[in-house]
């Protein structure tokens, strides 16, 4: 997905980018447009539905995807932002079919049922900007989380010492898929 370029720190002009399918030929198509910011995208354990976050809509949209042809289509709202949760980026998938949502500004990563629509857990850190997740390690047990530090003054930086940093989180209890390679 694309975007358009920043004004200023974390401030752009909305609806610029769109959503499109690179393919192993190194074909493009474009799905759709008005899109700010593209962050999240992952898909079902069966690949039937391709999951997507625009982040600026406040919501984590599925798709019914067709592997065969890369078209979505039927799309529909699975999780709404709650008022705690600010903007949803990042985001990967477990075994059990169930999603991590990074949510910039509130210190924290959720765990969804992308059929019922419920938040399961929430793993709180200790800074505000989470950027995105995904599984590691041998075994896919370890959850990575990203931050950002950009746009930060150095007071809100004191504040937030590990603003930027990675982290790892163990024991949750469930683990994740390998990455799906570029077939091109």
């Amino acid at each position: 997905g694309t975007m358009a370029e920043e004004i200023r720190p974390a401030v752009l002009e909305r609806h610029q980018g769109s959503l499109y399918t690179l393919f192993s030929d190194h074909s493009v198509v474009k799905h759709f447009d008005q899109v700010d910011i593209s962050n999240g995208l992952d898909w079902s354990l069966d690949h039937k539905t391709f999951f997507y976050i625009d982040s600026l809509s406040y919501s984590v949209d599925a798709f019914d995807y067709d592997l065969q042809t890369g078209k979505i289509g039927n799309r529909r709202s699975i999780y709404r932002l709650e008022k705690e949760e600010s903007i949803f980026f990042g985001m990967c998938i477990d075994t059990e079919g169930k999603l991590w949502v990074a949510c910039y500004d509130f210190f924290r990563v959720i765990r969804l049922d992308p059929e019922t629509g419920k938040r399961l857990q929430t793993v709180k850190l200790p800074v505000d900007k989470t950027t995105s997740c995904c599984f590691g390690g041998k075994d896919y047990s370890e959850m990575y989380v990203t931050s950002a530090s950009y746009g930060m003054d150095k007071e809100w930086l004191s504040r937030q010492p590990q603003a930027g940093g990675v982290f790892k989180i163990t024991g949750l209890g469930v683990k994740g898929v390998p990455p799906y390679p570029f077939a091109g």
